[in-house]
């Protein structure tokens, strides 16, 4: 699933040709065999988004225990350092129906921290492509100290939800 976001490819069709392609690169991830269709087909009916959270968190432990084992910092600061961002995905709508955003276009958008220790994320969601950074940024709590760099357009929104 990951190679049919990267390639943009539109069909299952699509995906086995261009996994057919690359199949002496796949070997060295120890994938023998290309995937037919209806092998993705069966995969993208049965298995539940639960299970892509749950590899996506194995991968993501695994990552950043490997990013702090290689991070050399040139600079420290006394307290984390984390990044709060939000960006729009343009989809197509015709493809991507879920995504209505306009009458004739598609968007998701990425709501997303990036932990500076390792360069990796640490906190990521998605939304319909009309929900405010800011919607999101509210429901996420950091541990006292933690220092998180956001843009401007976050300042006013965040500071008032803060005094009530």
């Amino acid at each position: 699933m990951l190679f049919c976001q990267l390639a943009y490819a539109q069909s299952l069709r699509e995906i086995c040709g261009g996994l057919a392609a690359l199949e002496g690169k796949l070997r060295h991830l120890g994938v023998t065999d290309c995937a037919k269709a209806t092998t993705l087909s069966c995969a993208n009916a049965h298995r539940t988004w639960q299970l892509y959270r749950a590899i996506f968190g194995q991968i993501l432990a695994r990552c950043q225990a490997e990013a702090a084992s290689r991070m050399r910092r040139k600079f420290r600061f006394k307290h984390k350092l984390l990044s709060l961002d939000s960006r729009m995905v343009e989809l197509c709508a015709e493809t991507f129906d879920w995504a209505r955003y306009k009458k004739t276009k598609g968007a998701l958008k990425l709501h997303l921290v990036l932990d500076h220790d390792g360069c990796l994320p640490c906190y990521a969601v998605i939304t319909e492509g009309k929900q405010a950074g800011v919607k999101q940024a509210r429901k996420i709590s950091f541990l006292p100290g933690t220092m998180v760099v956001f843009d401007r357009g976050y300042l006013p929104r965040l500071s008032r939800s803060t005094r009530s």
